[in-house]
């Protein structure tokens, strides 16, 4: 007799990914549903450490050849993977296995910050911006619905909660502050970072930002340590355990932190817009997180597993899913309706803070987003010189002017490695 014929083994996959805790528990759900979902394909997830470790780990195995098929990689790393030619454009990927897909309804700027001449280099994956958190319990003894809209204001609110005895910690900067406090404080009040539209218009840009408000901003972070409002993290406390014990009153950290505060916050909390400055109109603000890369060097039946994959994360429901899952936004405008639709934002109205946010208005040349070579190169050296700052070893505008010529010579040393690429 004739045996039945074997089911035809399926074309496995690697996505490497940075993400831990309760976020690649969603990743590891999202994986499994999509290798239920047909029978075809299997994507295995495999995390590699943080950001960088798995950003070193890709570079490392695509030497050799033993690279993922897919990478999880920063909005800060896009320019090195735009120029490494290591990478297939998803849009070229998408259309060469005869996916439709309708890059027009990606939300902007999350979408913008990918694009290269008109087309997406990569899918926008676990996307974010900067949201103000606070202490729903300390506002409301000190006599406040929620942080005033205005710096200066927001400021006043908090010496009244540290001078009223409600709290010890007015605010607890997180380990990424100057992705939201700096970066993203430019962006909304639209203050240029750095010259040739913050880098989306050339390699020969430069860092402006000590010549701008920027500098009154640092300033001001300087005189709330010193005064006790801020407490930087320390003594085994992470930024979020201080905010979610209760401890502090504010905290300027992802919307993605909503999978934290909603599972260990034991007060009334909720989270509002990053202020702007008296007398400007907010622009949007600018985009954190990852997208998803597809490496070269793989067969034909590995692209078309890719592409399956990415059209599954891109389909609305998976979009909105994990979105809910996890406190970043979803990515496409379809999935953002269908979470409206759903009735999510009305039991959930912090959810849609960041949207409101990076949507409240079209995007400037300073408020797109910042594409500036080896910028964790930069990041480090802008750490360090305002570490100088808290311990009274520079001003800020010396502390800011050295960062701005350092990160210079980064930029230069970027230009020189790419140029004519």
């Amino acid at each position: 007799m004739a045996l039945p014929a074997l089911a035809q083994d399926k074309t496995t996959i690697e996505w490497w990914y940075a993400n831990g805790g309760r976020i690649e528990e969603a990743i590891q759900e999202m994986i499994a549903d999509f290798n239920t979902s047909q029978d075809d394909y299997e994507v295995v997830g495999v995390r590699k450490g943080n950001y960088e470790e798995t950003f070193a780990a890709m570079i490392a195995a695509y030497r050799v050849g033993q690279h993922p098929t897919i990478i999880q990689a920063t909005e800060r790393s896009f320019l090195t993977m735009l120029f490494s030619d290591a990478a297939v454009p998803v849009n070229q990927l998408m259309a060469e296995q005869g996916y439709d897909t309708d890059w027009s309804d990606f939300i902007a700027p999350v979408a913008d910050f990918y694009v290269v001449d008109g087309a997406p280099a990569a899918l926008p994956f676990n996307s974010s911006t900067g949201i103000m958190w606070f202490n729903a319990d300390h506002f409301e003894a000190a006599g406040f619905d929620k942080p005033a809209e205005t710096w200066d204001e927001f400021e006043q609110q908090l010496y009244a909660i540290k001078d009223q005895g409600i709290s010890e910690c007015g605010m607890v900067l997180n380990s990424d502050f100057p992705w939201s406090l700096l970066e993203g404080y430019s962006t909304i009040n639209d203050y240029p970072f750095g010259t040739q539209a913050n880098g989306f218009d050339g390699l020969g840009t430069e860092y402006v930002y000590n010549t701008t408000p920027v500098v009154q901003q640092v300033e001001r972070l300087k005189r709330w340590i010193d005064d006790g409002i801020i407490q930087l993290s320390g003594n085994g406390m992470s930024p979020a355990q201080l905010f979610n014990s209760g401890t502090c009153s504010t905290w300027s950290a992802s919307t993605a932190s909503h999978a934290g505060v909603e599972a260990e916050a034991q007060f009334n909390w909720s989270a509002t817009l990053q202020p702007h400055e008296a007398g400007v109109e907010p622009h949007n603000s600018n985009i954190g997180g990852a997208a998803l890369w597809v490496l070269q060097g793989k067969a034909d039946e590995e692209y078309a597993a890719a592409a399956a994959f990415i059209d599954f994360v891109a389909q609305p429901e998976t979009q909105a899913w994990w979105s809910e899952q996890t406190g970043y936004i979803p990515v496409t405008n379809a999935a953002y309706e269908l979470m409206a639709e759903q009735g999510f934002f009305e039991e959930h109205p912090t959810r849609e803070i960041a949207l409101l946010q990076l949507t409240r208005h079209e995007p400037t040349e300073n408020s797109r987003g910042m594409r500036f070579g080896n910028s964790n190169q930069w990041w480090a050296v802008l750490l360090e010189e305002l570490e100088a700052v808290w311990t009274d070893q520079k001003s800020a505008q010396e502390a800011l002017d050295s960062s701005v010529a350092r990160g210079n010579e980064i930029l230069r040393q970027f230009e020189q490695l790419h140029a004519g690429s």
